[in-house]
């Protein structure tokens, strides 16, 4: 969490709302307005992303890129493709 919300910060807003769960763990990131702000809401988004923890954080240290992931299953995204290929900033 910490570390998506420091990339968050430092990103500009993504134009849209982008939703990741972890299994029961969500992290909600609204960048429709003029920044990102990231919570731990269950609220609609634009774009869906579901993968594991472990592989959130292979993809955030570059152990494993985010589109091999997405070939591999082990992540998955549902709504806005557009705003999922804006996360490669956050990732």
């Amino acid at each position: 969490m910490d570390g998506i919300k420091n990339q968050a910060a430092k990103t500009s807003p993504l134009g849209g709302t982008v939703k990741f769960l972890f299994g029961e763990q969500i992290i909600y990131i609204d960048g429709s307005g003029e920044e990102n702000k990231v919570s731990e809401d269950d609220l609609e988004a634009n774009c869906v992303i579901s993968t594991s923890l472990e592989d959130m954080s292979k993809m955030m240290s570059g152990d494993l890129n985010p589109m091999m992931a997405t070939m591999m299953g082990k992540m998955k995204i549902k709504g806005d493709m557009g705003l999922a290929m804006k996360l490669q900033s956050l990732i």
